[in-house]
């Protein structure tokens, strides 16, 4: 899948953020866009949401699994960390949580092959309906 142009960045905190169930992401991060042909500067230890340009729709029947690509892993490119699992039933593009974990800057362009997709074939039917199975930004 390709990456798309909006990304959610993390704003500069100075303070503590505290980890619990009612945890909210917005309110430490900003959404930009990049235009086509520009990048986004990663620094190393940098974490951003990015979004794919692919909407993704699966059956009730098939999940998915969102894995990098080891061309970009071998830099230091982390394209998704967590929170791999596309839900059954979703309708929708996906989130990618991309890290720099190498020791140089790392510039990310819309439009570049990020990441694949595998599919899962399961027993029964499911459904995703948690409160991101409509997002199409970061």
């Amino acid at each position: 899948m390709t990456l798309g142009n909006e990304f959610r960045v993390f704003k500069k905190v100075r303070e503590i953020f505290h980890v619990k169930e009612d945890v909210h992401f917005d309110k430490v991060t900003e959404t930009i866009y990049i235009k086509d042909g520009d990048s986004l500067l990663l620094m190393p230890s940098e974490l951003v949401h990015g979004i794919t340009k692919e909407r993704i729709k699966l059956p009730n029947n098939i999940a998915g699994r969102i894995e990098g690509r080891s061309r970009f892993a071998r830099i230091g490119l982390m394209t998704h960390i967590t929170a791999g699992l596309v839900q059954p039933g979703c309708d929708n593009k996906q989130v990618l949580e991309i890290s720099n974990m190498s020791p140089m800057p790392l510039a990310l362009y819309p439009g570049t092959k990020i990441c694949q997709m595998i599919f899962e074939e399961i027993l029964g039917e499911a459904q995703y309906k948690g409160m991101f199975k409509d997002q199409t930004v970061p």
